[in-house]
């Protein structure tokens, strides 16, 4: 007797073509393919977390074309032509990564002031999602916050490191000390 996932007819390839952290892609991919596993598995981008995979926790959140998104629910087809920027492609990111003494993006650096993490797997999906939040609105209030980080689960603080360090990337991005 065959079982289910005998009968399933495999996914065709499809070219799967966009802009990853400023950098052209192309690749032959089977179009249900998730972007997670395209960013983790197929382009060794792993600053973007695999954790509930139902798009509940953010610890996988990417900007596509700017607005952020659940990698773990954004399948190939829904990315061709579009700019993906993971954790990696922030500003300042790369360089520092690699030792180079580049400044860090102005939310990584209030995160690491501001002790916005504890474990830290949470911490690339909140600044993506901190990163569009000062990107639309470089002014927000607490209800703002609150809203932009609602998508955003961490298990380890008590998100009152996070929205400290929220409150310093907006002074950093304002000049202030």
């Amino acid at each position: 007797m065959k079982k289910p996932s005998d009968l399933r007819q495999p996914v065709p390839s499809a070219p799967f073509r966009c802009t990853v952290n400023g950098v052209g892609v192309s690749l032959e991919l089977p179009a249900d393919k998730r972007l997670l596993a395209i960013l983790r598995d197929d382009l060794a981008l792993t600053g973007t977390k695999r954790s509930c995979e139902i798009g509940r926790c953010g610890a996988c959140m990417v900007l596509l074309d700017g607005k952020p998104v659940n990698a773990c629910l954004t399948m190939a087809y829904q990315c061709g032509g579009r700019a993906v920027t993971t954790i990696e492609g922030l500003p300042g990111a790369e360089a520092a990564e690699g030792g180079h003494g580049a400044a860090l993006h102005p939310v990584q650096r209030a995160f690491l002031e501001e002790g916005g993490y504890q474990c830290g797997y949470c911490t690339p999906g909140m600044i993506i999602a901190v990163t569009a939040l000062l990107r639309d609105n470089p002014r927000p209030d607490e209800d703002d916050i609150e809203e932009a980080l609602s998508g955003n689960l961490c298990r380890c603080t008590g998100y009152g490191g996070i929205v400290r360090s929220v409150k310093r990337a907006i002074d950093l991005r304002r000049g202030e000390p």
